[in-house]
């Protein structure tokens, strides 16, 4: 089959992520595979480039004339399969669809922004899914936020397949027997916008006993300087000087080499206000660590409260600092057995090889 992927650009988001792994995956199942984007980011290029899976960049501005020149690009590439991510991409590829078209139209749905349900433009998006053959979530909160946006949306219109991981990247090492000090290291990969709380973490932390606190580190890897993350993560920093916590919690930028630097911590974390299925949440299952996490979309289904993490009310700092110190007073080898738990599960619910397969057989049915 000869593919297109469609998405707003190769930044370093979780989307982007999940689309360039998919787009590896058809290729090595010997698909004839390219990608469009809109905006000039290259953090994923390289691994596209690895396998030769050309990139085309259409720089338009102007959002009118952008939907013009990517329907043009689409309609005249002759392909079998088109897919696409996001909400404002997934409406210029449906758009690109009208009024007939030759290829399978799949597109993805990755938020479960509570505000689509009162925006009158984020549930018109939605409405245009009827021009799609399938309309793929990543998670049942995904999928019950669709249906309310689109009551008239064939239930056989929408599938529910869950993120995949790189299990090889993604591996598991039991590091917790090497701790020497009674550090515990927590990590977090997340960008700065304000859904991804950096705030509530930091107010959460600043309400530990001090005999906790002080066995806290932080790490919290993420972008910090583009237009929608600038200004939050400026406040981010601001309070954490008010709190004097910078030796507590501590910003990075993204490091491709995430995979690695996971393995130096006991725990990942993620705050998030909402969410779809984080890519963070599967990768740190995938690496064997134990998750503290807001109890939010379909989170609650991968973590048990303190069978293989802990979780927590985003909106309540009470709950937060809760959830941390127990995490923190968790033993040694308890966080082992979390770590292991948490690896058997995305063996088997985020394998690669299923869910490339699950997307071909969409494009082929």
């Amino acid at each position: 089959m000869k593919i297109l992927c469609v998405i707003d650009s190769l930044g370093s988001g979780g989307a982007q992520r999940q689309l360039v792994s998919l787009a590896i995956g058809f290729k090595e199942k010997g698909h004839e595979v390219s990608v469009l984007v809109y905006h000039d980011e290259d953090f994923f290029l390289a691994d596209l480039s690895k396998l030769d899976i050309p990139v085309s960049i259409i720089n338009e501005n102007n959002y009118f004339l952008r939907i013009i020149k990517i329907r043009s690009f689409i309609r005249g590439g002759k392909y079998d399969g088109v897919l696409s991510f996001l909400e404002g991409v997934n409406f210029i590829v449906e758009i690109s669809s009208f009024p007939f078209r030759k290829w399978k139209l799949i597109v993805g749905e990755r938020s479960s922004n509570p505000n689509i349900l009162t925006s009158f433009k984020l549930r018109a998006y939605r409405w245009f899914h009827f021009f799609a053959d399938t309309v793929v979530a990543n998670s049942h909160e995904n999928v019950r936020i669709v249906r309310e946006c689109n009551p008239w949306l064939g239930q056989d219109k929408l599938k529910v397949i869950y993120n995949q991981v790189d299990l090889k990247k993604w591996h598991y090492i039991n590091t917790t027997k090497e701790r020497k000090d009674d550090q515990f290291r927590l990590i977090v990969i997340a960008n700065h916008q304000p859904l991804k709380n950096a705030l509530g973490l930091i107010k959460a932390v600043n309400l530990l006993p001090d005999n906790i606190k002080n066995k806290l580190s932080v790490h919290w890897y993420g972008r910090q300087d583009t237009y929608e993350v600038k200004e939050a993560f400026l406040e981010a920093k601001n309070l954490l000087n008010e709190y004097k916590l910078e030796s507590c919690v501590r910003f990075f930028l993204p490091n491709s080499d995430i995979h690695k630097i996971v393995q130096n911590f006991d725990a990942l974390g993620l705050f998030s206000l909402y969410e779809g299925l984080p890519n963070t949440i599967c990768e740190g299952m995938a690496s064997g660590k134990p998750i503290v996490a807001s109890a939010v979309s379909d989170i609650p289904i991968f973590i048990e409260e303190g069978v293989n993490g802990y979780l927590c009310d985003p909106h309540d700092l009470q709950s937060i600092a809760n959830a941390l110190a127990k995490v923190i007073e968790t033993p040694k080898e308890m966080l082992n057995e979390m770590g292991i738990r948490n690896r058997k599960k995305a063996e088997i619910m985020f394998s690669e090889k299923e869910t490339v397969t699950s997307y071909l057989n969409l494009f082929e049915k």
